[in-house]
């Protein structure tokens, strides 16, 4: 499954996502995107003026250029996640914390997508990182478990058999 990770640029988060067999969707694949675009002038300032403009989708024009533009980037993470893991009150160095209002949108839009989330915070702890770790681990589990329960339940129909 398609796992998005908060904050985005979480390189931890995205490690256990992609050791439990899934992939994760993190910001770095998005900007890596724009880096190699040959219309881009000068990486690593890769934005371009279209990019407030698609992030009109997920915000109002009222809002400051720089979220839209971060949501334009953020945005398709979303939209294309099957389930999202969001880790709260990370430090600085954990993840990409520069922009408290597209952070919020951003969790916003996830938890209102319907989709599985797991919502933890950042362990201050040994104990609570083996914790988190485990929480992290069941529900990745338990994502492969649903996916294939729900294949199961679909077969039958596919064959015509009710």
């Amino acid at each position: 499954m398609k796992i998005a990770v908060f904050p985005p640029n979480s390189l931890i988060l995205a490690d256990m996502v992609e050791r439990r067999g899934h992939e994760p969707l993190v910001v770095q694949k998005e900007i890596r995107k724009k880096v190699t675009d040959p219309e881009i002038d000068s990486p690593p300032f890769n934005i371009t003026e279209n990019e407030p403009i698609q992030g009109l989708k997920y915000a109002a024009i009222e809002v400051p250029s720089g979220i839209r533009g971060r949501m334009a980037i953020f945005g398709p993470i979303i939209e294309e996640a099957e389930a999202a893991i969001i880790m709260e009150d990370a430090p600085y160095g954990f993840g990409c914390i520069g922009c408290a209002r597209t952070n919020e949108l951003s969790m916003y839009f996830l938890r209102k997508r319907g989709i599985p989330v797991l919502e933890i915070h950042y362990p201050e702890t040994r104990d609570e990182t083996m914790e988190v770790v485990n929480k992290i681990n069941t529900f990745l589990d338990g994502l492969d478990q649903s996916k294939e329960t729900d294949e199961s339940d679909k077969e039958p129909d596919q064959q015509g058999d009710e």
